[in-house]
């Protein structure tokens, strides 16, 4: 067992100062991953990736049980968190006390692609919340491989699967997404 998971289990157990010794040990990782997030955010994001770790960390030690069945289980709570806390903050840009009638622009970056727009995030949210009622295991992959930023051969090991069946499972949750993303934004009439 890695030092991580025998942490994790101290935690989840009730020891208290186990979580102190937690966060020294994954803050580079979870630090590569915020980084990774906030890279994929449009331009003008004022959370930094300092501050989203701490943030999501804050969330996850804060809970009573925890209850994290190991290391791929700390992550992939740490990638929810993490999504969570990028939801709520693109939310809180659209609200119009912050301005959000309103759309930046930096004049230097107009010719550079953005990113994903808040309206495509809070969309994409939504449907990834029903991806996961349909399918638990499509809904995970999505988070480990766009969120997270890991390779679909990262993902298969991480969730114990063979690359085939990411493969299948990644082309099913992309169509079904965009599917159900489409039909948000283009109400029947």
């Amino acid at each position: 067992m890695s030092e991580i998971t025998l942490i994790l289990n101290a935690v989840e157990q009730g020891d208290s100062k186990a979580a102190a010794k937690l966060l020294p040990l994954v803050y580079g990782e979870l630090r590569r991953l915020a980084a990774w997030l906030l890279a994929n955010e449009k331009p003008g994001q004022t959370l930094q990736a300092t501050a989203l770790v701490h943030e999501a960390y804050l969330r996850l030690v804060s809970k009573e049980d925890p209850g994290w069945q190991g290391r791929r289980h700390f992550f992939g709570a740490a990638a929810e968190a993490m999504r969570r806390i990028l939801v709520e903050n693109a939310r809180r840009k659209k609200r119009l006390k912050h301005g959000g009638q309103w759309e930046r622009v930096d004049v230097e970056a107009l010719d550079i692609a953005s990113p994903m727009p808040d309206d495509d995030l809070l969309a994409l949210d939504e449907a990834l919340d029903g991806l996961a009622e349909v399918d638990p295991r499509a809904a995970e992959l999505v988070k480990l491989c766009y969120f997270v930023g890991l390779t679909q051969e990262q993902a298969a090991k991480e969730l114990n699967i063979s690359i085939s069946t990411v493969e299948r499972t990644w082309a099913f949750a992309r169509a079904w997404l965009f599917r159900e993303i489409q039909k948000g934004q283009n109400p029947p009439a």
